[in-house]
């Protein structure tokens, strides 16, 4: 797999730059996600929490929570305690105060930490979810490995991550979209010259569908399922432990 890095001019690691993009346009983040996904992206979190609900999760993580949207709605299926781990510093800082305004600082915790390297003991988690953050994961294979990790035998992930529509016409209005619109949109309102260029072409490369089941089976999980959303703007991704 091709590696994206949002700066491509600067000679740091991917990690490093995707936790300074984030920090970047963190306090416009969510303006931003409602705006460019006309506020589909929030169906999106309902189906992946939903996907949960047949293993009645008590502890879930939530990688790459960013804003901590995911966290949030995964109460509505009544775990004991939701996790929330990211490695942009002003993403927790906004999620923490959404938190704090709901009061709910008793069901969910905010955690700095990397996908690579997550600061949980084995077999810890009932549930995992990542929404839109897979693609970002410095090293993929090593990110999956330690979210299997992580969760407990028996135990459910839930993946939501951009795909390709392959379907004419929408594959075409998709792609003039996602690849014009979005980045001079993202630009204009988050101030940053690379975040929503990075967006598209991180999605492009992206091993998407079953090339990506791949490496949920790598790692051990199983009853691995691909359920394109919304034309296949969206793929939610299931397997258990």
């Amino acid at each position: 797999m091709k590696e994206i890095k949002p700066y491509k001019q600067e000679d740091t690691s991917k990690r490093e730059q995707v936790e300074q993009m984030f920090d970047s346009i963190a306090p416009r983040y969510d303006l931003l996600n409602r705006l460019l996904s006309m506020g589909i992206d929030q169906s999106w979190r309902k189906k992946a929490i939903a996907s949960l609900k047949e293993v009645q999760p008590e502890y879930i993580l939530d990688v790459a929570t960013g804003t901590a949207d995911l966290a949030i709605a995964a109460l509505k299926i009544n775990p004991i305690h939701v996790t929330g781990v990211d490695i942009s510093s002003k993403m927790l800082a906004i999620g923490a105060t959404k938190i704090e305004k709901k009061n709910l600082s008793n069901k969910i915790s905010l955690i700095q930490a990397d996908s690579s390297n997550l600061p949980f003991a084995d077999n810890k988690f009932d549930a995992i979810t990542v929404a839109f953050g897979v693609r970002n994961f410095e090293f993929l294979q090593k990110g999956i490995d330690e979210i299997h990790r992580v969760t407990k035998k028996g135990g459910k992930i839930a993946i939501l991550e951009f795909s390709k529509p392959k379907s004419f016409p929408f594959k075409q209005i998709y792609y003039f979209y996602f690849n014009f619109i979005l980045p001079a949109w993202g630009r204009i309102i988050s101030k940053s010259q690379t975040a929503y260029t990075y967006l598209p072409e991180s999605v492009e490369h992206f091993p998407e569908g079953n090339e990506f089941a791949k490496y949920l089976s790598n790692s051990g999980f199983t009853q691995i399922n691909i359920k394109p959303l919304t034309f296949g703007i969206c793929t939610l991704y299931t397997g258990i432990k």
